[in-house]
């Protein structure tokens, strides 16, 4: 059975995004980065919800030929185009760079994923990610808190039906004050 991942940068008040989708506060250091791409290197499939698709698709395709692309960054565009995708959305009708589009049922979709064999799999966008957590399908929790309150926006959780009990597998601090946290689901 195969790992779900839900991991993204916030705000120590607990938003992805600020007002207006603002993500101008979570720009990371180059060791943050370098962290999130070696977390892409170690994933087999990345689900995600589509404004988080349309925010990434509409960059890292050819991210690694920006004019000021830093190698790191050179290396996570190459890692994201190759690797295998699922975009669910009802709203879109087209998905390109190694992904498949699923417009059903999202919750049965990543049930069926998870029970293949495989290595790990992240899931993306608040949206999807809530979906997920309140079916009881993520299996580790990855917060790169940033020292910055916001005061609203996309939360990073989702109003849940019920507690869900988490083990603190790793701690680490990166440049800036930011603090990664990884919490796996106690069952």
């Amino acid at each position: 059975m195969r790992k779900l991942i839900y991991g993204m940068n916030l705000s120590l008040d607990g938003y992805i995004a600020a007002p207006g989708d603002n993500i101008g506060w979570s720009v990371p250091s180059d060791e943050l980065f370098q962290f999130w791409s070696d977390q892409l290197q170690a994933t087999d499939l990345t689900l995600y919800g589509r404004k988080l698709w349309q925010t990434m698709s509409s960059y890292w395709p050819t991210g690694d030929q920006q004019p000021n692309a830093t190698p790191a960054e050179i290396e996570f565009a190459r890692r994201w185009r190759d690797m295998s995708k699922v975009v669910f959305s009802s709203t879109i009708d087209k998905v390109d760079w190694n992904t498949r589009l699923v417009t059903g049922d999202a919750v049965a979709e990543i049930t069926r994923l998870k029970a293949e064999d495989g290595g790990p799999m992240d899931i993306g966008g608040a949206t999807l990610a809530g979906v997920a957590m309140r079916a009881g399908l993520i299996d580790e929790y990855v917060l790169a808190t940033a020292p910055v309150l916001v005061g609203g926006g996309t939360p990073f959780f989702t109003g849940l039906d019920n507690w869900v009990n988490l083990n603190l597998v790793e701690t680490r601090t990166f440049p800036g004050g930011l603090i990664l946290t990884r919490y796996e689901t106690r069952r």
